[in-house]
């Protein structure tokens, strides 16, 4: 009885062990697995296709959890950041694979690794930076792409389809950075106004 009302209270906006935070590290420490069993011959393989749909349906479980039970400080940074783990160790290895293009991956890698110091910058100043709407979707679209080019239904056969969701994912990605700029830029721009 004990269990399930710690599953259903709520929790303090300032809690580190939570059961979405257990998900979301568990997700991370899963990853390295991952990364190991994507085979080189680019043909796909089922282990590394459902290994990867698992960890995003985990993506799915935290995202429940958190909204059943109340956000936190910690799951707003601990979530994008197993995603970018997850996202960008399969795109690097499917780099490293010489299936994904060099340049696409790098683009995505520059704008989290810079929205992900800007996270951090205004965490120690005690604001949170929950992922916008189309981020993600931005988020959705890299699994998406990373998934067909891990199914070996698709890796060979349907080549397009994981090659346009991964610029689809580019030009997300860009955009989605553009609009953590201007809400960082905004007060500066209130000061000035107001300066004036």
């Amino acid at each position: 009885m004990k269990s399930m009302n710690c599953l259903t209270m709520p929790v303090n906006p300032n809690a580190l062990a939570t059961w979405a935070n257990a998900v979301t590290v568990s997700r991370i420490l899963v990853s390295p697995l991952l990364f190991i069993v994507v085979p080189d011959d680019n043909a796909g393989s089922w282990l590394a296709a459902w290994l990867w749909f698992g960890l995003c349906v985990s993506d799915v479980l935290d995202g429940y959890l958190a909204r059943r039970h109340g956000t936190t400080k910690s799951g707003a940074f601990l979530d994008p950041l197993a995603d970018k783990v997850l996202v960008l160790g399969a795109m690097f290895t499917l780099v490293s694979r010489d299936m994904f293009g060099i340049w696409p991956v790098v683009i995505i890698a520059v704008r989290e690794v810079v929205v992900s110091i800007y996270r951090v910058v205004v965490g120690a100043r005690g604001v949170t930076v929950p992922a916008s709407r189309l981020a993600k979707i931005k988020t959705l679209s890299q699994q998406v792409s990373i998934g067909f080019a891990l199914a070996p239904f698709s890796a060979v056969d349907m080549t397009y389809a994981w090659l346009t969701t991964l610029w689809l994912a580019v030009g997300l990605t860009i955009i989605s950075g553009l609009q953590y700029a201007v809400r960082a830029l905004r007060p500066a721009f209130k000061l000035r106004r107001a300066a004036k």
